[in-house]
């Protein structure tokens, strides 16, 4: 069979990077673009469920009657359609070419090394250097605005953090009942606030387990519920808008870079994940890497050099400096298939539920509204 011209986010009409301007907007900040013509309202909480995919979500009615009760639908998530490059949209109301974390693993040009933006282990690599974009949290912060970001105690200060958070008040919670009571403490602060809840467990539990797993399932009931409590102790003057980062599948079937000959031939790097993957070549070797993952992948995956992707759209308009984290060729799965590197990324290859890719399972996450007047 051919393969299905590969899909494009839709940044700027309704991506998830166009949801942080509307937010801004809708809280009164100047020169934000409403993009997604959200009502004005003085107080915002931007509840992110990692992993809530929109069309797991629709699957699973009976585990999230309040969830698929609410109003809303479907935006594209961004290329790839993982965390690291998503909470960097929603940090800063740039699609990925824009603010440069542009998936889990990239290139730090020059250096011959790869940067896993999910950890930051390299502390040479400065955050805020390596992503410079102005946060809306600092910008609406800037306007007079209480800004709390409300997540595991786990991730104050890391990295990512640094990289996609700065300029909001970083407010520890452990518990679903924490992330509910410190949510509904941080609305009520200021006359203006913006507060963006972050809950990773569901996630989690698709890695490990497998997306609509029993566990996941469950977890989902979990996720239910938190949505609901939030949505309860809304301050009068509230608006709650549910999103995620990605959605996920269970790819059946793996091809291995690390034991195939002819994914190893040419490659100096292999970056990404393992449903989004960056091939970073030997000097000279591009054309023949492109030509034997190709050969190789098949219909299983669309296989294209670097400025293809780019100019195809894939991650929205690129800012100078940001190409070079790109690898030379890009693999990303189509079909039932993760692309794993067992000797390298052993974490990896033992995951059940993966994302990144460019299809509507992982692409499409959803943005849920309610309100209290």
């Amino acid at each position: 069979m051919s393969l299905p011209q590969a899909p494009v986010p839709r940044y700027g009409t309704d991506a998830l990077a166009d949801l942080p301007t509307s937010v801004l907007a809708a809280l009164g900040v100047p020169d934000a673009p409403n993009v997604l013509g959200l009502p004005p309202v003085p107080r915002v909480c931007v509840l992110l469920v990692d992993g809530l995919g929109w069309e797991q979500l629709r699957a699973h009615p009976d585990e999230a009657p309040y969830l698929n009760a609410m109003d809303g639908g479907p935006i594209s998530a961004g290329f790839p359609a993982t965390t690291v490059t998503s909470l960097a949209s929603l940090g800063t109301g740039l699609p990925p070419g824009g603010h440069g974390l542009l998936g889990v693993q990239v290139a730090i040009p020059g250096t011959g090394r790869l940067l896993n933006c999910l950890r930051w282990g390299d502390e040479s690599v400065d955050p805020v250097a390596f992503q410079p974009a102005p946060t809306v949290y600092g910008r609406a912060a800037a306007d007079g605005v209480e800004v709390a970001y409300v997540a595991l105690g786990h991730y104050r200060g890391s990295g990512l953090s640094r990289a996609t958070a700065r300029g909001a008040r970083y407010v520890a919670a452990e518990s679903l009942g924490q992330l509910v009571g410190r949510t509904e403490h941080a609305l009520r602060r200021g006359d203006r606030s913006f507060v963006t809840t972050y809950h990773a467990d569901l996630d989690a539990t698709g890695h490990r387990c497998g997306v609509g797993s029993a566990d996941w399932r469950h977890h989902l009931r979990f996720v239910d519920t938190l949505a609901q409590q939030i949505a309860a102790v809304l301050p009068a003057g509230s608006a709650l808008y549910v999103t995620a980062d990605h959605g996920m599948v269970d790819p059946a079937e793996r091809v291995d870079a690390d034991t195939v000959p002819e994914l190893r031939e040419g490659v100096a790097l292999l970056g990404g994940d393992a449903r989004a993957r960056y091939v970073y070549t030997e000097p000279g070797a591009r054309d023949d890497v492109l030509a034997a993952w190709t050969a190789l992948l098949g219909d299983r995956a669309w296989v294209v050099a670097r400025d293809e992707a780019v100019d195809g759209g894939w991650f929205g308009p690129v800012a100078p400096g940001m190409l070079e984290r790109l690898g030379d060729v890009i693999a990303v799965p189509h079909a039932d298939l993760a692309i794993v590197a067992s000797e390298r990324e052993p974490w990896l290859a033992r995951m059940i539920g993966m994302h990144g890719s460019l299809v509507s399972a992982e692409q499409l996450v959803p943005l849920l509204a309610t309100s209290r007047p």
